[in-house]
């Protein structure tokens, strides 16, 4: 047998046609696909999180195995495993010879900049492929980034809507409009109730792999009993369907919603297989458009969603590729607080935050506006440090890869970028969680009060966030009126709101030393 070929496939890589793939001889070459610690525990991942990546590679290892592939497959518990990705790497070089290494580049820079060395350090040549499951490559975001003054989503994702034709009449957007986000706001009446999710029950494979990441860290955050995660293709392509048939219709008018005891609503939970590849996302939106176009869902909806995969899952992957490694080091806020406590033990007494992190604890998932909008709002407000926030991001949910998390978290949440992705921060005051949810109902906190025993936190917060940042944001233009309505507040009141909002702060999220 000639020597083969090395194709090292990722844990987020669980796609047929991944570009390391392309041209696998079966006859000669190996695939490789390891389970290693360091990946586990360089953030303290949600257990389902790991049970998840675990459970989808090897599904994925035995449906290529049953394709005639030859695969090299470490498994977590193998007694020599090495513990890091690069370990792994090597001992199958030792074990099979190559002529080369050939793998599709990974999701995150500190695995890029590893993967970039393992030529080198093996011997053999290497190969890094564009992953071509994205509808745009990093050398076209750059090139649609070259000479702009600003990077904002929305012009980028009118330009993918030409590109790939989706939601076009011609050369004008479907409906007559780009965005239709101005009818995607509305809250959940008391009398719409959103269907059930989609649940896979775990096969064999599965429940191994929860026994397995159970016994391994027990020590990590979140539950394992209600895991129902798709971990195929097939599996994916089901939850699909069943979204677009069950959630779609009234995606759009519902999205922003928030109420108690409802953790999915009409979201789709799609992104943790499009992140594992189990889904390709080009697939994904011109299934929704033809929902559309057959009369099976309203524009409004189909447009929200495409959006969030087209414009915004695509935009930030760009970004992130386009500014690291310095875009995670940046702290336009000079913000220097603790993450509190109440992030991991939902006893924050404040409604709205205590249950997504009760949700987030038991799911590994909240939706965007439970991530935006409550601990994101909330992180912005208070001046948690930047670091500390995007560990937390990293950590808790399924869907977190950092090219995805660090911009949505970094960029849009909590400003550190200084308006590279957004033109304001998001920042809102207890009335938005009100009138977008029925948490306010349920909290011992009163939305209608700034000061006082009673107040919402949220309240204080905003206009000492206001108040501290007015240098900065007082001539923006989209900000204007807060700090006109600021302006003609008593002052004492003003005065009482920051001493509220530092005394509480000073409580549950102290700053950090500074370094020496």
């Amino acid at each position: 047998m000639s020597q083969p070929v090395l194709r090292v496939v990722l844990g987020d890589q669980c796609s047929r046609t991944l570009s390391a793939l392309a041209d696998l001889d079966p006859a000669r070459d190996v695939v490789l696909m390891a389970e290693v610690i360091g990946e586990c525990t360089y953030v303290r991942h949600h257990r389902q999180k790991i049970a998840l990546v675990l459970s989808a590679m090897r599904h994925f290892a035995r449906a290529l195995a049953a394709r005639g592939v030859r695969v090299d497959y470490v498994r977590l518990d193998d007694a020599d495993n090495s513990g890091t990705l690069r370990g792994e790497v090597m001992r199958a070089v030792a074990r099979h010879r190559p002529t080369r290494i050939v793998a599709t580049e990974p999701g995150e820079w500190r695995v890029r900049e590893d993967m970039r060395g393992w030529g080198q350090a093996a011997g053999v040549p290497v190969a890094i492929r564009d992953d071509t499951r994205f509808i745009c490559s990093i050398a076209e975001f750059a090139a649609w980034a070259e000479g702009r003054k600003a990077l904002r989503m929305e012009y980028f994702y009118r330009e993918m809507r030409r590109r790939t034709g989706l939601l076009m009449d011609g050369d004008a957007p479907a409906g007559g409009r780009w965005n239709l986000d101005a009818e995607n706001r509305k809250r959940l009446p008391d009398d719409v109730h959103p269907p059930a999710p989609f649940r896979v029950e775990p096969d064999a494979i599965t429940r191994e792999v929860i026994d397995l990441v159970a016994a391994r860290f027990p020590d990590h955050w979140g539950g394992l009993e209600s895991f129902a995660w798709p971990v195929t293709a097939k599996d994916a392509e089901a939850a699909l369907d069943r979204f677009i048939a069950d959630r779609l219709p009234r995606f759009g008018d519902y999205q922003d919603a928030m109420a108690e005891g409802e953790s999915t609503l009409f979201h789709s939970l799609l992104s943790t297989s499009l992140n594992l590849g189990l889904l390709l996302p080009l697939d994904v939106c011109r299934r929704a458009e033809a929902a559309w176009r057959e009369g099976r869902a309203p524009l409004n909806a189909v447009e929200g969603f495409i959006r969030q995969i087209l414009g915004w899952r695509e935009y930030v992957r760009g970004l992130y590729w386009l500014k690291m490694p310095e875009y995670a080091r940046l702290n336009a806020l000079g913000a220097d607080r603790s993450l509190p406590a109440f992030y991991w033990t939902a006893d924050s007494s404040m409604a709205c935050l205590d249950a997504v992190v009760r949700q987030t604890r038991d799911l590994a998932y909240a939706h965007h506006i439970q991530r935006l909008m409550v601990t994101g709002n909330f992180a912005l407000l208070a001046g948690i440090d930047p670091a500390e926030v995007n560990d937390w991001y990293l950590c808790v949910y399924a869907d977190a890869f950092e090219w995805v998390e660090l911009p949505n978290t970094h960029g849009m949440a909590i400003h550190a970028d200084g308006g590279i992705m957004a033109s304001k921060p998001y920042a809102a005051s207890g009335k938005y969680i009100d009138r977008m949810s029925d948490h306010c109902r349920h909290c011992r906190y009163d939305v209608r009060e700034a000061v006082g025993e009673r107040a919402c936190p949220f309240n204080a917060l905003y206009w000492d966030f206001l108040a501290r940042h007015r240098a900065r944001f007082a001539s923006n233009p989209r900000m204007a009126q807060m700090y006109r309505t600021m302006d003609r507040m008593d002052g004492a009141k003003v005065a009482a709101m920051r001493r509220q909002a530092t005394a509480f702060l000073d409580r549950v999220a102290p700053r950090k030393a500074a370094a020496a």
